[in-house]
C-alpha cells in the first residue's frame, strides 16, 4: 500500500511539473508538441529500421525525411506564389483602393465587416501574401529556434521516445496501467488520423477549387486553387482564407455574382463542408468518436491553442470519452462480478 501511494505522489508531482513546463515554455510549446505527435506516429516505423541499424542513425534519418518532405513544400510554395506575386499584387491593390475610396461602404452590399475589421484582414494578409520576405527577415530568430525545436523534439524522442516510456510508465500505480496502454494505442491511432486526413483534405481542396475558380472566370485557375490548398494545409490558416481574400477583390470590383460564387461554392462548399463533415468523421471513425464531437474538438482546439490546438484539440477529447469509457466498463466489470457472488 505504502509503494503504490509513493508511486502514485511521484506520477502526479511529475504531472504538475509536465503542466507547469508547458505554461513556463509556451513561446516554444506549440513546436515540441507538433515534435512529439509526429514522433509518436514515426516511432512504429523507427522500430523496423532500428532492426536493420542503430537506433540513431534511424531517428536522424527520419528526422532528415521529415525535414526534406517540409523544405521541399516550403521551398515550391514559396517559389509558386513568387511567381504569381502580380496576380495578388492585383488582388490587394483592388481591395485598398476600395478600402481607401470614400463613398464605398461594405454595409451597403450586405457585406457583414466593417472597412476598419476589413483593413485589418487586408493588412495581415499583405504580411502574409505579398510582403512575406519582410515577415519572414522580421522574425527569423524566432522561426530558426523554432525550426530548431521542432526538430530536436522529434529527433529526441524518436530516439529516445520508448525508453521515456517506459521510466514512466514505471511509476505508474498498478491499477492505472491498462488505463495507460490503452489511452497510448488511442493516442497513437489519433494522431496517425490527423495527419493523414489533413494532407488528403488539402489535396481534395486543390481538385474541387478547380471548377469554383473555372466558373469564376478571373483565370490563374490553378494558382488559385494551389492558394486555397496551401491555406488548408496550414491548420491556423484554412482555405477560407484565400476565399475570404478573391471574395474581397470580388466586392472591390463590383463583381456581385463573383461574390455569390465564391460565398456558397467556395467558402460553403470547399472551405467548410470538409471542416464540418469530412475532417471529423474521417478522424472520427477511426477512434470512435462521433464526429459532431470530433468537430467541435477540432475547431476548439484551433481557436484555443492556434496551431498546437490543431492536434491537441482533437486529442484531448479522444482521450477525454476513452477514458471515461475505460471507467464505465471497469465499473460494468465489477457489477457483473459482485453478482454472482451475491447469488
Amino acid at each position: 500500500m505504502k509503494t503504490q501511494r509513493s508511486d502514485l505522489f511521484l506520477f502526479v508531482f511529475i504531472f504538475i511539473l509536465f503542466i507547469f513546463a508547458f505554461f513556463v515554455f509556451w513561446v516554444v510549446t506549440d513546436m515540441v508538441l507538433l515534435g512529439a505527435s509526429l514522433a509518436v506516429v514515426l516511432i512504429p516505423l523507427h522500430r523496423r529500421i532500428s532492426g536493420l541499424t542503430r537506433p540513431g542513425v534511424s531517428a536522424a534519418f527520419l528526422t532528415f525525411c521529415v525535414f526534406g518532405i517540409l523544405f521541399i513544400v516550403t521551398i515550391g510554395s514559396y517559389f509558386i506564389i513568387s511567381s504569381n506575386l502580380n496576380v495578388i499584387l492585383e488582388m490587394f491593390t483592388a481591395i485598398d483602393s476600395w478600402l481607401n475610396n470614400p463613398a464605398t461602404n461594405p454595409l451597403d452590399f450586405g457585406i457583414p465587416f466593417t472597412k476598419a475589421s476589413m483593413s485589418g484582414l487586408l493588412s495581415r494578409g499583405t504580411a502574409l501574401f505579398v510582403d512575406y520576405q519582410k515577415t519572414l527577415l522580421d522574425n527569423l530568430a524566432l522561426i530558426a529556434f523554432k525550426v530548431f525545436v521542432l526538430f530536436f523534439s522529434l529527433f529526441s524522442l524518436l530516439l529516445w521516445g520508448d525508453e521515456l516510456k517506459r521510466k514512466l510508465t514505471r511509476h505508474v500505480p498498478s491499477p492505472f496501467g491498462e488505463y495507460v496502454k490503452t489511452l497510448s494505442k488511442v493516442t497513437s491511432d489519433t494522431l496517425y488520423a490527423i495527419y493523414i486526413v489533413q494532407i488528403a483534405i488539402a489535396a481534395l481542396t486543390f481538385f474541387i477549387s478547380l471548377p469554383v475558380f473555372y466558373l469564376l472566370g478571373y483565370g490563374n485557375i490553378v494558382f488559385l486553387s494551389f492558394l486555397a490548398a496551401f491555406c488548408e494545409l496550414i491548420p491556423v490558416l484554412g482555405a477560407s482564407v484565400a476565399f475570404l481574400l478573391v471574395g474581397m477583390y470580388a466586392l472591390a470590383i463590383g463583381d456581385m455574382w463573383g461574390v455569390f460564387i465564391l460565398f456558397f461554392f467556395g467558402y460553403v462548399i470547399v472551405s467548410c463542408l470538409p471542416e464540418i463533415y469530412i475532417r471529423p468523421v474521417l478522424v472520427g471513425k477511426r477512434v470512435k468518436i462521433h464526429p459532431v464531437i470530433m468537430f467541435i474538438g477540432i475547431i476548439s482546439g484551433i481557436l484555443t491553442l492556434g496551431i498546437a490546438g490543431f492536434v491537441l484539440g482533437p486529442l484531448i477529447i479522444v482521450l477525454l470519452i476513452t477514458a471515461y469509457r475505460l471507467s464505465v466498463q471497469e465499473k460494468k466489470d465489477r457489477d457483473e462480478q459482485v453478482v454472482p457472488s451475491l447469488k
